[in-house]
């Protein structure tokens, strides 16, 4: 007869996205998510998989999370623009540990994109889906007269995702909230 579970894999599963996105991939071991998630190493195993597998499920997690809150801000009726703008402000505006922390999807972009199939095709996948919010916000805006003509929506999108991506990763240095939030300002000054 099989044993019942312990433990709630979806709070392990958030506990363990929190630790590598605290800490990132390589410099969190095994016995640190042992220590965060409070069960055995042979559960994580049986639950999880391989500490690679958790952390893309983590990714997973937090783009769902992510997500759904773009998603939410970025479709409410009503003029669309400020939407993106406040979007805009709040990434350049993050303080703190936020700003240190940065964001998951970036972290990931950073440091295991480049040699980590897998964890490229997901960051792709967040990117895309972050650009297909801003462009269908922007596609409103110029319907409603908000954005000045001549703009295109889908080039303007691809444009905040890379400055926002940045921003995240500028942010982690000491004068990284001062020139994210002038780079915001001068993107924001395209929308007019």
């Amino acid at each position: 007869m099989a044993r019942t579970k312990e433990f709630d894999p979806d709070a392990a599963l958030q506990a363990a996205l929190e630790l590598f996105w605290q800490r990132g991939y390589e410099a969190t071991s095994m016995a640190d998510l042992v220590e965060r998630l409070g069960i055995a190493r042979a559960s994580i195993y049986a639950t999880f998989g391989s500490k690679h597998e958790l952390y893309l499920r983590a990714l997973e997690r937090y783009c769902e999370q992510s997500d759904s809150a773009r998603l939410l801000d970025l479709s409410q009726s009503g003029p669309a623009l400020p939407a993106v703008r406040a979007m805009i402000r709040q990434y350049a505006a993050a303080d703190g540990q936020e700003r240190l922390v940065g964001c998951f999807v970036t972290n990931t972009a950073v440091e295991l994109a480049p040699h980590d199939p897998a964890a490229s095709r997901r960051v792709e996948a967040s990117l895309d889906r972050l650009e297909t919010l801003l462009t269908a916000a922007l596609v409103r805006a110029a319907a409603q007269g908000e954005l000045p003509a001549g703009r295109e929506p889908r080039a303007l999108a691809r444009m905040l995702v890379v400055l926002l991506q940045g921003i995240r990763v500028v942010g982690k240095t000491a004068d990284g909230g001062v020139r994210a939030r002038d780079a915001a300002e001068q993107a924001l000054a395209l929308l007019d």
